[in-house]
């Protein structure tokens, strides 16, 4: 049976995790724009997630009329050149996108925690190796690296996401050393030391917990410059050609523009949505991790 102890102790830790989600919730709809970014990518999310039931046919099913405009009976966003729904093509799209998007800055934010926790809690000759190697990225031009890179080992959706994701981590590294810097020396870190806590489990259980925050807030950024990369990849023909992708919808309908505008413009302003609701979503979590707007929302 479950003791009155354990039974306090479940009860006082359910109220701190609902304290926590409150502290963080209050500033987050505080900032006003945090709420509008999060409501567009739960839409843009829930019409990937159903891409299957919005468009049963696929993005690629052929025989409807060529560049029929949006309203035609059974394409309610009218058609491509190829007589493909253009529906379809984006719900699916948005799919693609959203992968590529997270995948990327998720490997982009683990090398950049890694590099940066690592050079700013162990300083000295470690702290000079990688931040002489965070900054030869910074100066490389990632988007011409990237295509390079993927006109050489191949147009795959993992290889896309794997390279913008291995470009994109500098900034987060120079987040992450900058909060290892100011941890390292605190009352609790020094007192971990004198313990006898080993450098390895100080800098996984206690840096970079404690030092990763503005890194969330960075990591909406790199989502939104991924999906971004991604186009631009695919606008110039070295995306996926096996996917459905809204930079190349921007190229098939670029030579029909002045004629059928949909093909081009509806996927240009799927972007532009998509990549708006991370930034607000970003200015959000920015606003929630200033201690002076935190202290006003308590």
């Amino acid at each position: 049976m479950i003791s009155e102890t354990q039974l306090l102790a479940t009860s006082t830790s359910h109220r701190r995790r609902f304290a926590g989600a409150q502290s963080f919730w209050r500033p987050f709809v505080a900032s006003k724009m945090g709420p509008i970014g999060l409501g567009i990518l739960i839409f843009v999310a829930l019409v990937a997630l159903f891409a299957p039931l919005i468009a049963p046919d696929g993005p690629f099913k052929l025989g409807g009329p060529r560049l029929a405009a949006p309203g035609t009976e059974g394409y309610l966003l009218g058609t491509d050149h190829l007589g493909r729904s253009m529906l379809a093509q984006l719900v699916y799209g948005a799919r693609v996108s959203l992968v590529i998007g997270v995948v990327a800055a998720g490997i982009s934010l683990i090398v950049g925690v890694m590099v940066g926790s690592l050079a700013g809690y162990y300083g000295g000759i470690t702290d000079m190796i990688l931040s002489r190697i965070t900054d030869m990225f910074l100066i490389i031009p990632a988007f011409f690296l990237i295509i390079v890179v993927v006109a050489t080992l191949g147009s795959g959706i993992i290889y896309v996401m794997i390279v913008i994701g291995l470009t994109a981590w500098p900034t987060s590294a120079r987040l992450m050393r900058s909060q290892a810097l100011s941890l390292r020396d605190r009352t609790f870190v020094q007192a971990l030391r004198a313990l006898g806590e080993s450098s390895p489990k100080i800098l996984v259980r206690h840096i970079i917990p404690n030092g990763i925050q503005p890194l969330i807030a960075n990591a909406s950024l790199d989502i939104a410059s991924a999906i971004l990369i991604e186009a631009g990849l695919s606008f110039i023909g070295l995306g996926d050609p096996n996917q459905a992708t809204w930079g190349r919808m921007i190229f098939d309908g670029r030579t029909t523009i002045t004629t059928a505008w949909w093909a081009s413009v509806l996927p240009g302003v799927a972007i532009i949505i998509t990549v708006l609701g991370f930034y607000l979503v970003g200015d959000g979590i920015s606003y929630v991790l200033s201690p002076r707007n935190r202290k006003g929302n308590s």
